[in-house]
C-alpha cells in the first residue's frame, strides 16, 4: 500500500510525544522493539512501517479519524494497537482512530475540584441505568447534583472482553468500552458532569491486564517474571527494558486527564504495582500529573487503592513519598461494617468492637503496626498527626465490599433503616473524604454481583469454578444461614439482577433515607467543623457496654445509639447552655438541661454545642 493511498488528515500538534494512539492527523506509531518488520493494515491494504530509534515504528502518512487499522508483526496475525483509542469491534478486532480534539467542550467555566474532602459517588456504568451507557448515566446526573455529590467515580471504562463486566479485566487501556458508548460518550459525560459542577474520577487499572484480548506481550516486554501478582505476571516497571512500559502507563493517565477533561484517577490495587526502581512509578506519575495540573490550571487528583496501611502513599514526592492525593481506607469500612452487622468472618476477625471503630475514626488505620490475624503478621504503620484526614477515602459500601460477597448483597439485606442511617452519618460527618456506592443513598436492595462476558468456553468455566470455590471457605454458608448458590458470573441474569431499581427511591421507606443522606451532605457542607480534615479536632467517646458512641467534631457531636432498645447517652455539660439538635434519625429526645440524649432503638442525632 503506497502512502498516498492512505486517508489523509491535517497534522495534530498536540499528539502525545510518543504518539501511537491513532488519534488521527499524525503518523501512526507503535512500539515493537523485537519485531523485524511491522505492517500497518488499513482500508484493506498493508503498508510496511518504518523502523525508528528505540524500537518504534511509524507509518508514512496519517490515518483520518474513524479509520479502522491493525498491525502485523513479522507477518503474523493482525493485532489491535496497544494504544488503541477505540475498539468498536471488541478487544480482538481492529482498532479505530479517534480525534480527541473534535469534541466541542462546553466546560470553559469549570475551575475543577480536588478530591480532598469531596463527596464521591462510585458507580458502575453498565448497571447504574437500564441502558447501561455513559449517555444514560449522564441523564441521572441531576439526581447526583441534588444529592450533593462533588465527584463521580466511574468504575473502569477501558475496553474489556464481551459487553458486560466490572472492567478490572480491561486489555485496551487507551480505549473506552464500546458497550458504554465509546470515547465520544465519555467526553459527553464529563462535559455534562462539569455543567452540574460535578468532577469526574476515572478508575484505572495498571497493575495487571485481563486474560482475554491481552496482546501487549506480542509487542514487547510489557510483563516480567521478576515479580508476580494475584493475577499472574507483573507489569514490567523496573527492568532494564521498562522505560517504555512506564511511559505507556504515565501517558495513559495524562491522556484521560488532558484529552477527556477528567479531574481525578483512582488507581486500582496500587500496592500491586511491583517496582524496585530507585524512583517508584507512582512518584513518577504524581510528578507528571502535577506538571499537567500547572499547565491546565485546575486541580488533578490521584487516589490510590492500597492495602499497605502506610501514609507514605499520600506523602509528597519531595518528602520521599509516592505523592498520591488520597488513598482508600478499608479499615474504616471493616470497623463500621463489623460493628453494625456482627460479621466476624474472614478479614473482619479483628474488627467489630466500638473501640475499634473509635480507633479507625481517629487514627486512620486499625492495623497501624499491630498484629493482623487475617494476614498472620504485623501490618501497617501509624499515620503522622500532621497528615490531613481528607487524604483518606472512606465508605460503608463500595464495589469490592458488596460485589465480592458470595451473593453480592448490600448491608440493607440485614440492616434496618436505623443502622443504615448510623452508617451514613459516621461516613459523611467523619473527618475523612466520604464515598458512596450507587444506590446506597436510598438503601437500594438490588445486589451488585460479580459478572463477566468471556467468549472462550474454557475461560468462562474457569471463572465459574473459581468463583464457586472462593466462597466455599470463610464461613459464607454459615453467614447466609445454610447452603448458598453463587450466582453464575457468565449469566445475563446476574447482570440484570445487579442493575439499580430506580423506582425504589420513590417508595416511602427509601425516600426517607434519601432525604436523610441529602440533609447529611448539606449539613457537612454548611458546618466547617464537619468538613475539616484536622484529625486533632476529632475524638470519640464509647460506652462501656458498647451501646452508644459519640464522635466529637469541634462544636458538633454525632451521637450514635447502637442498641435495639432504649439507650441514654450522657452528654458533657458546660456553662454555655444545652446543645441544639440540628439533625436526627429515629426516636431521639434531648434532656431539657442538655445532659443526656435518649434514643429508642438504633439512631443518630447531630448536636451543635452552644
Amino acid at each position: 500500500m503506497d502512502a498516498e493511498d492512505l486517508p489523509q488528515a491535517a497534522p495534530r500538534a498536540d499528539l502525545a510525544a510518543r504518539g501511537g494512539v491513532g488519534d488521527g492527523g499524525a503518523p501512526v506509531r507503535v512500539w515493537a522493539p523485537t519485531a523485524r518488520s511491522v505492517e500497518l493494515v488499513a482500508v484493506g491494504a498493508r503498508e510496511p512501517m518504518r523502523a525508528r530509534p528505540g524500537g518504534w515504528w511509524d507509518s508514512a502518512a496519517a490515518l483520518a479519524p474513524g479509520t479502522d487499522y491493525a498491525f502485523s508483526l513479522d507477518g503474523g496475525p493482525d493485532l489491535p494497537d496497544p494504544r488503541s483509542p477505540w475498539q468498536p469491534h471488541g478487544v480482538h478486532g481492529p482498532s479505530r482512530t479517534f480525534d480527541t480534539g473534535a469534541h466541542a467542550w462546553a466546560d470553559d467555566g469549570w475551575a475543577g475540584r480536588s478530591s480532598l474532602g469531596a463527596v464521591i459517588y462510585e458507580l458502575h456504568v453498565g448497571t447504574f441505568t437500564p441502558a447501561g451507557t455513559l449517555d444514560a448515566a449522564a441523564e441521572r446526573l441531576d439526581h447526583l447534583a441534588q444529592l450533593g455529590v462533588d465527584m463521580v467515580e466511574l468504575m473502569p471504562v477501558a475496553a474489556f472482553p464481551g459487553s458486560a463486566g466490572w472492567g478490572y479485566d480491561g486489555v485496551a487501556l487507551y480505549a473506552v468500552h464500546e458497550a458504554y458508548g465509546g470515547p465520544a460518550a465519555l467526553q459527553r459525560f464529563v462535559d455534562a458532569a462539569h455543567a452540574r459542577r460535578i468532577a469526574v474520577c476515572l478508575d484505572v487499572v495498571y497493575n495487571h491486564l485481563g486474560p482475554s484480548g491481552n496482546y501487549l506481550g506480542a509487542y514487547g516486554p510489557y510483563f516480567t517474571d521478576r515479580h508476580h501478582t494475584p493475577w499472574g505476571a507483573a507489569v514490567n516497571l523496573d527492568g532494564d527494558d521498562a522505560g517504555e512500559v512506564r511511559a505507556f502507563v504515565v501517558e495513559n493517565a495524562l491522556r484521560w486527564l488532558r484529552d477527556f477533561h477528567t479531574d481525578a484517577l483512582r488507581l486500582d490495587a496500587a500496592h500491586a504495582l511491583k517496582d524496585d526502581s530507585v524512583r517508584h512509578l507512582l512518584a513518577e506519575l504524581a510528578d507528571a500529573v502535577a506538571a499537567l495540573e500547572a499547565q491546565v490550571g485546575r486541580p488533578l487528583s490521584l487516589i490510590a487503592e492500597s492495602d499497605l496501611n502506610d501514609a507514605r502513599m499520600v506523602t509528597p514526592t519531595t518528602a520521599g513519598g509516592l505523592g498520591m492525593t488520597a488513598q482508600w481506607d478499608d479499615d474504616v469500612h471493616h470497623a463500621l461494617h463489623a460493628l453494625l452487622t456482627g460479621e466476624r468472618h474472614g478479614y473482619y476477625v479483628d474488627f467489630g468492637a466500638p473501640a475499634t471503630l473509635a480507633k479507625a475514626l481517629t487514627g486512620v488505620f486499625v492495623h497501624d503496626g499491630t498484629f493482623s490475624t487475617f494476614r498472620g503478621k504485623d501490618w501497617g504503620a501509624p499515620v503522622p498527626a500532621e497528615v490531613d484526614a481528607r487524604r483518606f477515602v472512606v465508605f460503608s459500601q463500595d464495589h469490592d465490599q458488596v460485589g465480592n460477597r458470595a451473593l453480592g448483597d448490600r448491608p440493607s439485606r440485614v440492616l434496618g433503616p436505623g443502622r443504615l442511617a448510623v452508617s451514613a452519618a459516621i461516613v459523611l460527618l467523619g473527618p475523612y473524604t466520604p464515598m458512596l456506592f450507587m444506590g446506597e443513598e436510598w438503601g437500594a436492595t438490588t445486589p451488585f454481583q460479580y459478572f463477566t462476558d468471556h467468549g472462550e468456553p474454557e475461560l468462562a468455566e474457569a471463572v465459574r469454578k473459581g468463583r464457586a470455590e472462593e466462597f466455599g471457605t470463610h464461613g459464607w454458608a454459615d453467614l447466609y444461614g445454610g447452603e448458598i448458590e453463587v450466582p453464575d458470573p457468565q449469566s445475563p441474569q446476574t447482570v440484570a439482577a445487579s442493575r439499580l431499581d430506580w423506582d425504589e427511591r420513590d417508595r416511602p421507606e427509601h425516600a426517607r433515607l434519601l432525604r436523610f443522606y441529602r440533609d447529611l451532605i448539606a449539613l457537612r457542607r454548611a458546618e466547617p467543623d464537619l468538613s475539616s480534615g484536622e484529625r486533632a479536632a476529632t475524638t470519640v467517646t464509647v460506652a462501656g457496654d458498647g451501646g452508644w458512641l459519640v464522635m466529637h467534631r469541634g462544636v458538633m457531636d454525632v451521637v450514635v445509639a447502637l442498641a435495639d432498645g432504649a439507650t441514654t447517652v450522657p452528654l458533657p455539660t458546660g456553662d454555655a447552655g444545652a446543645p441544639e439538635v440540628v439533625l436526627a434519625w429515629g426516636e431521639t429526645r434531648l434532656a431539657d438541661d442538655g445532659t443526656a440524649l435518649t434514643a429508642q432503638g438504633p439512631g443518630v442525632a447531630v448536636l451543635r454545642n452552644a
